[in-house]
């Protein structure tokens, strides 16, 4: 057994009593007081396991960090103690050759030593000794532009993204590397640049850092492992996981690839920002192989409660990972608790302070609101700061596109189509997280017991398809299109469609004109990060003074910073239906109302505000920029 102590408990009273039972004691890390029969300890145990369960010696791995488990090194096993142990086991075993000296904490010390001794497959190097010159490094999956397969570059497909953010960091003449993979048909090629210019003009010192990946590599590691193992799990929808060891290894193995460039990239104490999921090992490998850096992660989905999260069969690995980081930010408040939740289910936790919610965000009366949030935690002696940064989007850039002859006459003819009709708009990817099959069933009890719409609402329904080779959303399409043709068959007259639907992506600027027109913007997600959808409707309505309303899922993340829009459960069948029919029924004033202060919401958190109150919280007092 052992029992936490004072240093001054133990005397000479204790140790007689020990004796008399024929025990030893043992004092380590200044807390731990183990009460042992002679000769059983640790060691021996673990080596009268191996013979029992006929374990080769050097198949065995022991770790740790204090006294007590000094007896595990003595014992002939491979041995790790890793970086912040306790000084008289680093001092009893340093002239020992079988017993490794990591620099890493935890996680990241135990993968430095399993490096060592090679047990991991990776033949990189398990410490990068080189420095790079760059003082921030953004870690992406994602390239700041398109690769043709001519070799040409062009600016990204989505125009109102956090890319141009994230790279207006680098404006400035920072010195800077954005890590991301490329694909290629060799994770080798020939002749192949890794560093290339991003746009020599607006970012003189930024270069892109290319990781060669094989097309199946960004399958596995992508679109299908990431997809179908974390995503359920990110988004409460466990019964949709799927779990293979194999899988998880080429995503341990990718992780490290892009810790192993990061490390090369970053110059001596660099920020290292990491972004999202994909990447959940890079801060452990990179923790272990630059211990000198500066690390943040920012989560662009949500974070699920602990008794889901804790599901995914490598989930210590990954909050062992996480904590390597100095900052990790969220988009809303209940996303950082759920991840003290699950940090608390990981380790023993202390929760150093806390800071007020509202009137930032909503606290009580909402799914995911909460009225205190815990923003520095301590965990195994680690510090790690945490934040709420819900992403916002570029107003200005929408306001222009607003002021262009080609929008407004778009948003005329649209308007002349649908004239004397009232115009509800949903626009979503197809994704079962999204609730469409949910809010088709809602819009065709709307018009059963409200005949009085019938002719006069129209349900523009635009569902941009999902990634090519993700077969895990080719049923939710079929059942989407039958429903859409039960509820047009039901309903519609010679000169009348009940649902327009639309299974395609549309240029921008329409979606804005379609924005603009809207009556209504139904954005009824199953869970959702945060929703830039709701947040584009609103900056674009507010822009021409409309007051359209804004239906909203009360499990969107964006649901608890939008003061002002009509919340609806997509679980429940009577509230989507009922709060659609109040949107549609609401007194113009009211309308106003509410959109006016979304709208002053939105343009006072924009995308600028979420990158530069991100960045002043991971390194207060300066800013990159």
């Amino acid at each position: 057994m052992f029992v936490l102590v004072h240093e001054a408990m133990i005397d000479d009273a204790l140790r007689a009593v020990v004796a008399s039972l024929g025990c030893e004691l043992l004092f380590s890390a200044r807390k731990y007081l183990d009460v042992l029969p002679k000769g059983v300890g640790k060691g021996a145990t673990l080596r009268k396991l191996c013979a029992h369960l006929e374990f080769a010696h050097e198949t065995v791995v022991t770790a740790g960090d204090t006294m007590n488990d000094l007896s595990m090194f003595q014992e002939g096993f491979s041995s790790i103690v890793v970086g912040g142990a306790e000084p008289a086991l680093v001092h009893a075993v340093r002239d020992d050759k079988g017993v490794y000296l990591s620099s890493g904490e935890g996680c990241a010390g135990i993968i430095e030593g399993l490096a060592h001794y090679q047990f991991l497959k990776s033949e990189k190097p398990s410490v990068v000794h080189e420095e790079g010159t760059s003082d921030l490094v953004m870690v992406y999956h994602r390239l700041p532009f398109d690769e043709l397969a001519n070799g040409e570059r062009r600016k990204p497909k989505s125009p109102n993204g956090i890319m141009p953010t994230l790279l207006n960091f680098f404006s400035s003449g920072v010195e800077g590397s954005w890590v991301a993979w490329s694909q290629q048909s060799s994770r080798e090629p020939s002749n192949f640049e890794v560093h290339v210019d991003v746009d020599v003009e607006k970012y003189p010192k930024l270069k892109a850092a290319r990781i060669p990946l094989l097309a199946k590599d960004v399958d596995l590691f992508y679109k299908k492992f990431s997809k179908e193992a974390f995503w359920p799990i990110i988004f409460s929808f466990p019964d949709k996981a799927e779990f293979k060891q194999e899988h998880w290894e080429h995503y341990l193995e990718i992780n490290e690839i892009f810790a192993k460039q990061a490390a090369l990239e970053a110059s001596k104490g660099a920020l290292v920002w990491i972004h999202d999921y994909n990447l959940w090992m890079v801060p452990a490998f990179l923790r272990m192989l630059r211990p000198d850096l500066k690390i943040a992660f920012f989560h662009h989905t949500t974070f699920p409660p602990s008794n889901i999260f804790n599901i995914i069969p490598w989930r210590r690995e990954i909050i062992g990972s996480l904590l390597q980081c100095d900052y990790i930010g969220f988009h809303i408040p209940r996303y950082v608790e759920n991840f003290v939740d699950v940090v608390r289910s990981y380790a023993p936790t202390k929760i150093l302070s806390h800071v007020p919610c509202a009137p930032r965000f909503m606290t009580y009366g909402c799914a995911l609101g909460v009225d205190l949030m815990s923003d520095e935690i301590e965990v195994l002696g680690k510090r790690v700061r945490l934040g709420a940064h819900p992403v916002g989007i570029d107003c200005a850039q929408i306001d222009r596109l607003l002021h262009k002859t080609t929008v407004r006459h778009k948003i005329e003819d649209i308007r002349a189509q649908f004239s004397g009709k009232r115009a509800i708009l949903s626009l979503e990817r197809l994704d079962y997280v999204k609730g469409a099959l949910e809010k088709l069933l809602a819009f065709e009890t709307l018009l059963e017991k409200h005949p009085e719409f019938v002719g006069k609402l129209v349900l523009l329904n635009f569902v941009t398809p999902a990634a090519p080779g993700m077969e895990v959303y080719e049923a939710l399409r079929v059942e989407v299109d039958t429903l859409v043709g039960r509820i047009n068959g039901r309903f519609s007259t010679l000169d009348w469609t009940p649902v327009r639907y639309f299974y395609r992506s549309i240029p921008y600027e329409e979606v804005i004109a379609y924005y603009a027109m809207a009556d209504v913007a139904w954005i009824t997600p199953l869970r959702d990060g945060l929703n830039l959808v709701a947040k584009e409707y609103v900056a674009t309505q507010g822009h021409l003074g409309g007051n359209g309303a804004l239906v909203l899922s009360e499990f969107a993340g964006a649901a608890v910073e939008l003061h002002g829009a009509l919340l609806t459960n997509p679980y429940d069948a009577k509230s989507m239906e009922e709060v659609l029919y109040l949107a549609l029924t609401l007194g113009e004033d009211d309308r106003t109302y509410r959109m006016t202060r979304m709208n002053a919401i939105v343009r006072s958190n924009d995308v600028h505000t979420w990158g530069e109150g991100f960045m002043r919280a991971v390194i207060p007092n300066r800013t990159i920029t």
